[in-house]
């Protein structure tokens, strides 16, 4: 009998979608910060698809490129030929982590996320996790914030994503949140089941545990109209994994919905504007700040990624920091004292390199000029 020819790699296939063009290097920050082919979209495709023939031994170097890569798929959005860069990442991390495995930090790491109200007391007990950290990464994070206070409204279908070290980091996030969505006659409620939303765990290839965690979140958050997230990067993540992905919303675009119902006070200062990879919803966060009387918005434009992307800027420190100085430049050349940021990764980032300038989220910034 003939013998039947093997079926083709499906990873194989969609790197095979990409023509070498070129457009895409203009717009990625890696290949901006370091100027080597291996460091770009195209490259990175051809590092894949040379793993997955077996054409490239699968060693540090061709890991290395890959393991650089910040995942903020610029480069997919200006595609001519809309090659998937995200889903061929994935798949490659995916296959890297059945290979090589995954360090103690790591997993550590993963574990750990993965149970965000352990990881929230940990990170609150005043230094009971640093000893397990590496030295980079404890220098890298600031001091946790108290419990918020999440009030009780059973009778709601709004419900909120806390996610994991947003949790012990954005106290004061909760309460500006609810503040606003009172504001505009909403009472959310905070689903006990919900958990990580597998991002940091996808990132890394361990695409079993990610999936393990979207299935925890789809439980939790059944029977809810309207899913409200407030880091942009569990956003995405969220919108792939929960059904339908149009009741996963952007507090940000929530309230801008409702932006008339919603009144503040001058500020009187200028705003230094951080605008995530991850951040879907620009036109919301504009329509909410220009509601703000005397205010003066910079926003800020560096390499396209300010470093942090999920655990790069600990596992990465010397290349998420010249990542995230042009960033800090311009806030300082602009004398904003304060920086909005839709996303928690970013927030860590970029207030650990500066102590001068308050790195908040947007709703906080706007919940403390609310009339």
């Amino acid at each position: 009998m003939p013998s039947v020819p093997a079926a083709p790699d499906p990873l194989v296939a969609l790197a095979d979608r990409c023509v070498q063009c070129g457009l895409c290097l203009p717009h990625c920050p890696t290949y901006a910060l370091t100027q080597s082919e291996a460091e770009s979209p195209r490259g990175r495709i051809a590092i894949a698809r040379a793993l997955a023939l077996g054409a490239l031994p699968a060693e540090p170097d061709s890991d290395t490129p890959l393991d650089h890569c910040l995942g903020c798929r610029r480069c997919e959005a200006v595609c001519p030929a809309q090659v998937p860069y995200g889903a061929i990442l994935l798949e490659t991390r995916a296959r890297q982590r059945r290979r090589r495995g995954a360090d103690l930090h790591q997993r550590a790491l993963e574990w750990l996320c993965a149970r965000p109200s352990l990881l929230a007391r940990l990170l609150r007990g005043a230094g009971a996790l640093a000893p397990l950290l590496p030295r980079s990464w404890q220098r890298r994070l600031p001091a946790a914030a108290a419990a918020s206070l999440r009030p009780d409204a059973r009778d709601a279908t709004v419900a909120v994503f806390t996610g994991c070290v947003a949790r012990a980091f954005d106290g004061e996030l909760d309460i500006s949140l609810h503040r606003l969505l009172h504001a505009v006659g909403l009472a959310p409620q905070y689903p006990p089941g919900q958990t990580c939303c597998g991002a940091l765990h996808a990132h890394a290839g361990n695409r079993h545990d990610a999936q393990a965690l979207a299935a925890r979140n789809r439980t939790a958050f059944a029977g809810h109209d309207t899913v409200l997230t407030t880091a942009s990067g569990c956003h995405a993540t969220l919108t792939a994994t929960l059904a339908p992905p149009s009741r996963v919303r952007d507090a940000l675009d929530l309230l801008a919905d409702h932006a008339p119902a919603l009144r503040f006070r001058p500020a009187g200062v200028t705003l230094a504007v951080h605008l995530p990879c991850t951040q879907a919803n620009v036109a919301s966060l504009r329509r909410l700040l220009a509601r703000v009387p005397d205010l003066t918005l910079v926003e800020l434009h560096g390499l396209g990624c300010c470093g942090a992307a999920g655990t790069h800027m600990l596992d990465h420190p010397a290349r998420a920091e010249r990542l995230r100085q042009p960033l800090l430049d311009q806030a300082q050349a602009s004398g904003a004292r304060i920086m909005v940021s839709a996303n928690i990764g970013c927030r860590l980032h970029l207030a650990a390199g500066s102590s001068d300038i308050e790195v908040i989220h947007p709703l906080v910034f706007l919940a403390r000029h609310l009339i």
